[in-house]
């Protein structure tokens, strides 16, 4: 089979297209995402245990129950709760992780005396330097999402306002970065995302420019499943310090990620590290095949876009030289 050249496209034509991938996915599983989240939050007590829950606290038994209850007491737009403030972190995590993906993959590439496809573990180690980059700058945005969509329906707040309550907290400014260590530690999940699909295209379709939107969906969502099933543990614990403390803590925020996992395990036992990881692995599947057979399409709309820039322009200039030439003939006659 003779090996198609793909077409090179800028960091900033990269980033654009994953952040648009990555936006209008998220925005069609968006409901699952506040489902997994409430699910996460919440705590299952063992039996012997009598806790005081607030007023209109509801423990939901799984996904359909939490999406039959939000919509019987919200209506359909409970489903959509915060979903401005996700979509702004979804973008701008997203176009900040592609845009340092594609530049630090082509200057190791460049920097290789021949050039050739990274290996699995170099692969794997530039997704988590460019996740790394694109979390520090967006993990604000992502806390008040979080925030806003464990929120009961009573005090729910707009973006700003749930940015200031998060300020106005015993963490002061600090309190926008929480879960930020929890989340380095967590750019192993789109490294090992973007690593496995980038080996898995090699493997199932070798020599491919350009796949067809099935193929990209069907290696996007085998890549996620495998990152999400790795990480689960620390999704959970991340979602945990970045919301408002279980009630019965009294307003004593978690400190790190290991003393959530602790609780989680102390109360409900290590499989409470799991919980919500269904509608979990559906986002993430669905979204990372949605998002990377966009993507696709984004990259190639974009070569072709600027292609035909470049020959707008050249004709223009070609247009622009003739006229010159031919008002010179003019003058000189």
């Amino acid at each position: 089979m003779a090996v198609q050249s793909k077409p090179v496209l800028s960091p900033w034509g990269a980033a654009v297209a994953g952040s648009a991938g990555a936006v209008l996915a998220n925005a069609v599983v968006y409901p699952l995402d506040i489902v997994k989240t409430k699910l996460q939050v919440q705590v299952k007590h063992k039996q012997q245990e009598i806790i005081a829950h607030p007023e209109g606290y509801v423990h939901y038994n799984g996904t359909l129950h939490a999406i039959q209850h939000i919509v019987s007491e919200e209506g359909i737009p409970g489903l959509y709760a915060g979903i401005h403030g996700a979509l702004i972190g979804v973008a701008s995590t997203n176009f900040a992780y592609f845009y340092w993906y594609s530049v630090v993959r082509t200057l190791y590439i460049s920097s290789q005396k021949l050039p050739k496809p990274p290996s699995t573990v170099v692969e794997l180690s530039l997704g988590a330097v460019a996740g790394a980059v694109a979390q520090i700058f967006t993990i604000p945005v992502a806390v008040i999402t979080t925030r806003q969509q464990t929120q009961r329906k009573v005090d729910r707040k707009g973006l700003f306002d749930t940015g200031r309550e998060v300020i106005k907290s015993e963490d002061g400014w600090k309190g926008l970065w929480r879960g930020l260590k929890a989340s380095l530690v967590l750019v192993v999940n789109p490294a090992i995302t973007y690593g496995a699909y980038q080996r898995l295209r090699e493997t199932l379709f070798p020599g491919k420019a350009n796949l067809r939107p099935w193929e990209a969906f069907l290696l996007g969502a085998m890549s996620k499943a495998l990152a999400t099933v790795s990480t689960q543990p620390l999704i959970v614990a991340k979602v945990g310090l970045q919301s408002k403390p279980p009630h019965h803590r009294n307003g004593v925020p978690f400190k790190s990620f290991v003393e959530v996992m602790r609780y989680i395990v102390e109360h409900e036992g290590p499989l409470g590290l799991f919980k919500g990881v269904g509608p979990q692995i559906l986002k993430g599947v669905l979204v990372q095949g949605l998002l990377m057979m966009i993507k696709e399409r984004m990259e190639l709309f974009f070569v072709l876009l600027f292609r035909y820039l470049r020959k707008l322009r050249s004709d223009h200039l070609k247009k622009a030289a003739a006229a010159a030439v031919k008002a010179r003939v003019v003058v000189a006659n």
